[in-house]
């Protein structure tokens, strides 16, 4: 199933603010991504009613294996292309500008022909 571009950044700033800080509330992830708290509010529910995450009763947010999987996915083309671009001579800044949008479109298939190609230069 296909899901929208906003609805995998958000899946992927959850797995990120999980790593890096165990627990995830709105509040969080408003504050990341410079979003309202209603716009995130709004967001967590649809994620919620199609089981990509699920909030506790204290508001903290956990990611389904569903919601983990894109978000993981995600996070890896993310890491992959922004290297990639930085490698090529791109500014850090706009690579993981362009990586962010990049990695919404790229088929699976094209991504990993680019990966294989990344390993096979010794840069993953």
């Amino acid at each position: 199933m296909k899901i929208q571009e906003s609805a995998e950044n958000y899946l992927e700033t959850i797995y990120i603010l999980s790593k890096r800080k165990g627990s995830v509330r709105s509040i969080d992830i408003a504050a990341e991504l410079e979003y309202s708290k209603p716009s995130v509010s709004v967001a967590m529910k649809n994620l919620r009613e199609n089981g990509y995450i699920e909030v506790d009763s204290d508001g903290f947010i956990k990611l389904t294996e569903k919601g983990k999987e894109i978000a993981t996915r995600m996070y890896e083309r993310h890491t992959l292309l922004s290297k990639w671009l930085v490698h090529l001579g791109v500014d850090e800044e706009i690579a993981v500008e362009d990586a962010c949008r990049i990695e919404h479109v790229l088929s699976f298939e094209s991504f990993e022909a680019i990966k294989k190609h990344i390993c096979e230069q010794g840069l993953c």
